[in-house]
């Protein structure tokens, strides 16, 4: 009896040692891709995925438990808590192209459209041929939505498209039989996957609705530049009055919360709801959202916003994404997938400057959010033992109190200067820096930055005096040619370091201080409006665009819009002035930092001649970048069988040419289609980069009634002797209405493959 009792115990004691050591191993979000859905009921999909994940887990229970979700709408796949072994054990399924980690993303953040030339008055205009972008369906994937703001408001509206599939989901504070109209059609949540990843979402640490409200703004922000409606007399601050819109007034919008307070976006999360979209009926989708490099391939189906977009764009749906706030440092831009149209962020013809008067009667005009009211003459100083204002809260003094101070940074500044200068009983900063674009919305407590230059005159002012004294006016709003337009300092700048031959970013739009709806929980709120800036604010710009493209034109293909836009786009600001591209030094812009330039709707609507794609183009870049057979063949749902020799990623037929290692002299080939006037002829004009020879062939395209697409040969050599950095020029068909012009970036390459520290 003992003896059996002993033999039980040790028994149990396996058990346990075995069920304890199951429960350590650490279970993550791993999704599990399997490429183009092989049935066409998604009933059908999702137990197919039970059954795979069955035959791993053993139980129907386990695999409620472990699944978060599955993709079954535009592709075929799901996310589900494994630990590292079982995803070991599944991604050696035959069926299945790639099991990965869950990826997090972060999101990238009325005046705009006069600048841009889209006005609703001119019955000619854009705006009015596209009906404002009725009809048209917006999917945005952010943070989720404020309804109540009268930006989304269905006045006028008609019956909501009868081939929209959505829905309004309801949680905390949000029904979405009330919350929803005409306008907002569409309301869903998505947070399975970071629940998975982090635990329950506890409210009381992170303050956010389970639902798709919107608590702090971004996505609300968004989506009314994307769409909002015609709102009168808006101001931030008292800043930038007049009506407020979106780029497509007219337009359906549909939200997809993905973005969670102070847990990010999960890519489990962001792929579900891309799918969810897919099968909603959206017709575009943006997505002000990021990754940090290093980044994986497009084509791998952990960067899973790419993926997403491949099987969007295969059918048809435009993918509009920001390019990154990690400007100015060059190979930067996420969002490189050539199916995405990745935006980069300028400023436009408007600023804030704000009077700095000085005891000498010298005013310098600083740039500021501020509300007022006018700070008049008091005491200023510098800390010269703490000048730099990262070093202020580490050394608050005495004599900062009742006076502005002033402080210089060489990194991008943070509100710590503020807080301790405030904390100290200082009643202003003057900040003085590189050119950051991201400043900081105040009321009653001066924030003014200026540049080393004006800041070194203050500087000596302060230092020539017994008792410096300044005055700090409130704000006021200048536009016009005055003001030049710049590449935003944040902008994520190209070359694209996972395939140097795609040009990124696409195309450039505003996203410095646009002013948009916000939650009333923002701390930046007033009046439930607020100006924020990111490549998240010049991502809807470009999105209202593409609204409005397709309203036009139903039945062009997500590439010709994209064409579209960068053969058209200002390479100079809308005044004819140079842009100029913000950083550590002012220079120039160049298709690093703009791609095409900066977006130009009137002139998108008729291009003339566009360079268009289709899935079969992109797989065959995915060959071009040795994607391998079987991954291709998965994710497309047939058999591939990449041609050998392999294509150049050269002859990609986007609307810009990149070549990162020229040696000697290569070849490629575009072809061109006709959207102009039937009868039509192009002649070539060739601006070379520097040292590099640009020889086309023919050098003039015919089109007529028969003949609708023709290809073009580009020969380019180089003159150099040496390893060079790039050098830009563009190529341009004209027929004396229209000028197509792509971007030409050369880099020469004598030693391949080597990097040039010297």
């Amino acid at each position: 009896m003992s003896k059996t009792i002993i033999l039980f115990a040790l028994f149990l004691s396996i058990v346990l040692n075995v069920q304890i050591s199951f429960v350590i191993a650490e279970s993550k979000v791993y999704i599990v891709y399997l490429g183009e859905k092989e049935h066409d009921n998604p009933e059908s999909v999702t137990e197919s995925h039970h059954q795979m994940l069955w035959s791993l887990l053993g139980s129907k229970e386990a695999v409620l438990d472990s699944i978060v979700y599955s993709y079954r709408h535009g592709f075929s796949g799901f996310a589900a808590k494994l630990t590292e072994s079982q995803a070991q054990q599944i991604s050696e399924l035959p069926e299945v192209v790639q099991v990965i980690p869950n990826t997090l993303y972060e999101m990238t953040t009325t005046r705009t459209w006069d600048y841009l030339g889209i006005s609703p008055g001119n019955s000619d205009s854009l705006l009015q041929k596209a009906n404002m972008g009725y009809q048209v369906i917006v999917g945005v994937l952010d943070t989720g939505v404020w309804p109540e703001s009268e930006m989304f408001n269905d006045k006028g509206y008609g019956p909501i498209p009868s081939r929209w599939k959505g829905g309004c989901e309801s949680g905390d504070l949000f029904n979405g039989s009330i919350h929803c109209n005409r306008k907002l059609i569409g309301a869903k949540y998505f947070v399975d996957a970071n629940n998975a990843e982090f635990g329950v979402l506890n409210k009381t640490e992170n303050p956010d609705y389970l639902s798709p409200r919107d608590i702090n703004g971004h996505g609300t922000h968004v989506a009314s530049t994307i769409g909002g409606s015609f709102l009168p007399n808006v101001s931030y601050l008292g800043l930038g009055r007049g009506t407020a819109r979106g780029g497509a007034p007219g337009v359906h919008i549909a939200v997809y919360k993905v973005c969670w307070l102070q847990r990010g976006c999960s890519g489990a999360d962001v792929l579900k709801a891309m799918d969810e979209a897919i099968h909603d009926g959206v017709d575009i989708l943006s997505l002000s959202l990021q990754t940090s490099v290093p980044l994986y391939p497009e084509t791998d189906s952990r960067e899973l916003t790419s993926v997403g977009a491949f099987h969007a764009v295969a059918k048809g749906i435009p993918v509009v994404a920001a390019a990154g706030n990690a400007g100015p440092t060059a190979q930067t831009i996420s969002n490189v997938a050539p199916w995405v149209l990745t935006v980069a962020a300028t400023t436009q013809d408007r600023s804030f400057p704000t009077a700095i008067t000085l005891g000498n009667n010298i005013t310098i005009l600083g740039q500021a959010i501020f509300a007022g009211p006018e700070l008049g003459f008091v005491g200023l100083t510098y800390p010269e033992l703490s000048g730099d204002c990262e070093k202020l809260s580490s050394n608050p003094n005495s004599a900062m109190q009742g006076k502005v101070v002033l402080c210089f940074t060489a990194s991008r500044p943070s509100n710590a200067a503020i807080t301790t200068v405030r904390n100290a009983g200082g009643l202003g900063v003057i900040i003085a820096r590189n050119p950051t674009h991201l400043l900081s919305p105040t009321r009653n407590f001066p924030y003014v930055s200026v540049d080393f230059e004006l800041g070194t005159d203050i500087l000596y002012y302060i230092r020539s005096t017994r008792s410096p004294i300044v005055n700090i006016q409130a704000s006021r709003t200048l536009f016009g040619q005055s003001v030049s337009t710049k590449v935003a300092t944040f902008s994520s700048r190209g070359p694209n370091s996972v395939s140097p031959a795609i040009l990124k970013p696409d195309i450039a739009a505003p996203g410095v201080n646009i002013l948009a709806a916000i939650s009333p929980n923002s701390s930046i709120n007033d009046g439930g409006f607020a100006m924020m800036s990111g490549t998240s604010m010049a991502t809807p710009v470009v999105s209202g665009v593409v609204v409005l493209l397709k309203s036009l034109h139903p039945d062009w293909s997500p590439s010709a819009i994209k064409s579209a836009i960068v053969t058209t786009a200002w390479r100079t600001d809308p005044s004819g002035e140079p842009i100029f591209a913000d950083g550590s030094s002012r220079k120039l812009a160049d298709p690093f930092d703009y791609g095409g330039g900066l977006i130009n709707p009137e002139k998108a609507v008729n291009p003339g001649l566009i360079y268009d794609m289709t899935t079969d183009d992109y797989v065959m870049y995915m060959c071009s970048v040795d994607y391998s057979d079987i991954s291709i063949s998965r994710v497309l749902g047939k058999t591939t069988v990449c041609p050998n020799p392999k294509p150049s990623v050269l002859d990609l037929n986007l609307p810009s040419i990149t070549i990162p290692n020229l040696r000697d002299e290569v070849t490629l080939t575009k072809t061109v289609t006709n959207v102009g006037p039937v009868n039509s002829v192009y002649k070539v004009v060739i601006d070379p980069p520097t040292g590099v020879n640009v020889a086309v062939t023919p050098t003039e395209l015919v089109f007529d009634s028969t003949t609708t697409k023709r290809s073009f040969t580009v020969r380019v050599s180089t003159t150099h002797k040496v390893n060079t950095g790039y050098y830009f020029g563009s190529l341009t068909w004209t027929d004396n209405l229209h000028n197509v012009a792509i971007p030409v970036s050369v880099r020469t390459q004598i030693l391949q493959r080597y990097y040039d520290e010297n």
